[in-house]
């Protein structure tokens, strides 16, 4: 979704510095293109590093009955993939 809000932040801002010649007396369009196209760039580089760090966590549950007390044992174990780049 950071990519995709990225891309049209970037987008609206192209169309805003570029595209549009309208001149408003209150607010510099231009200016404001820029910093969306800015705001754009940082959110896609962002979205980019969140992606790159992303782990995979495999998480197994197994519930049984003690036979020797007759209580409940759960059994919880979590693990993280060594390799970074395996999704």
């Amino acid at each position: 979704m950071s990519l995709g809000l990225g891309i049209v932040l970037f987008v609206i801002g192209a169309i805003l510095a570029f595209a549009l010649n309208l001149a408003v007396d209150w607010i510099n369009l231009q200016l404001v293109g820029y910093i969306l196209m800015f705001a754009g760039a940082i959110i896609i580089i962002l979205g980019i590093v969140l992606l790159a760090r992303r782990r995979r966590s495999v998480s197994t549950s197994h519930s049984s009955v003690d036979p020797a007390t007759g209580d409940r044992v759960v059994r919880n174990e979590h693990s993280v993939p060594e390799d970074p780049n395996v999704l």
